[in-house]
């Protein structure tokens, strides 16, 4: 079972308002395992012969391994003029990364113009670079997280003018 194989059980699970699905296949057991708040749990089980990392961080997910998810895109709070902008936030906990090394240019700047699949930033969780791509076309009109800063699941990196 690859990655976007269990990022899309991840959706569907989220999506359904299961509480609890539990999967087994030859060497690996998942369990997603959804709260009242739409919060997923997942715990990956792999042979005795490899040994287990967990990361635990509340409220965010719990993983054997990271699982490097597509950003989502949700409307800013209404209360004011960034109602009209899409907020891209993280798939994952980690360090955020404006380029892919030091020396190195920026994946993006403010003002600049995206399209869909273009690598925003990286997110490295786990010591594993996560290229973090557009879903939405569209103009950065703000960078809401500084560089080499830690990150949270779900928290809101950029927003982008789709128009």
């Amino acid at each position: 079972m690859d990655i976007k194989e269990i990022q899309n059980l991840i959706k569907f699970v989220a999506k359904s308002g299961a509480s609890e699905v539990k999967l087994e296949m030859d060497d690996i057991k998942i369990t997603i395992k959804t709260g009242s708040d739409s919060e997923a749990t997942i715990v990956q089980h792999v042979p005795a012969a490899v040994p287990q990392i967990t990361q635990v961080a509340a409220p965010a997910p719990v993983a054997a391994a990271p699982v490097a998810a597509e950003p989502t895109k949700e409307p800013a709070t209404p209360a004011n003029e960034e109602s009209k902008y899409i907020t891209i936030k993280s798939p994952i906990i980690g360090t955020f990364y404006r380029k892919p090394s030091p020396d190195k240019p920026l994946f993006v700047e403010v003002g600049q113009t995206i399209a869909e699949g273009d690598v925003l930033c990286i997110i490295e969780a786990m010591k594993l670079f996560n290229e973090i791509e557009s879903e939405v076309s569209g103009k950065v009109v703000k960078i809401l997280v500084d560089d080499s800063s830690p990150v949270e699941f779900d928290q809101p990196l950029f927003l982008v003018d789709p128009s």
